[in-house]
């Protein structure tokens, strides 16, 4: 892949944590509370963790390795959820939008939280952040049915012809 296919990796799970987001607005603070028994027991955890790997990896690509996940993730509201959410994306956006071949063939070191270390090529990690993001979008769509909330459409295909269909507006 290319540093321009990364690129558009990244607008792609900007785009879908956004449509998550809409989606999860609606629903009322008791629901996004509700524990549904996942993976995280709630919607509101769910984007806890999403949001707080996404700052976890952040960090570790710009040398800041944390020592664990953050601790404003922890007891979060929605409100605040979705402001680091905005925030971060653009970062992400920001920062992959810089990366050249070379520095996504270089490598990562890190420590995670349980004490291991890895040591692995940049792109993997990209790679990893983004597959992760779609994993649990999609625990949350389902945690949307069960609320009798309505999942957004957040597949790959539906962004390219979204993109599409804007650039030929």
């Amino acid at each position: 892949m290319t540093p321009d296919d990364y690129l558009l990796l990244f607008e792609y799970n900007s785009w879908a944590n956004a449509r998550t987001l809409d989606a999860c607005a609606a629903l009322e603070p008791g629901q996004l509370a509700e524990d549904l028994h996942s993976s995280f027991p709630s919607v509101l955890k769910t984007l806890a963790h999403m949001v707080g790997a996404e700052w976890v990896w952040n960090e570790r690509w710009h040398g800041r390795p944390p020592a664990g996940p953050p601790a404003w993730a922890k007891d979060a509201d929605f409100a605040a959820l979705r402001h680091r959410f905005d925030t971060l994306d653009a970062e992400l956006l920001e920062f992959i939008s810089s990366l050249k071949t070379d520095d996504l063939e270089g490598t990562i070191e890190y420590t995670n939280s349980a004490g291991e270390h890895f040591s692995h090529p940049l792109w993997q990690s990209i790679q990893h952040l983004a597959n992760h993001a779609s994993y649990h979008r999609g625990q949350i769509a389902t945690m949307l049915r069960q609320l009798g909330a309505r999942p957004p459409h957040t597949d790959l295909i539906v962004f390219y012809r979204e993109r599409d269909k804007r650039a030929s507006a």
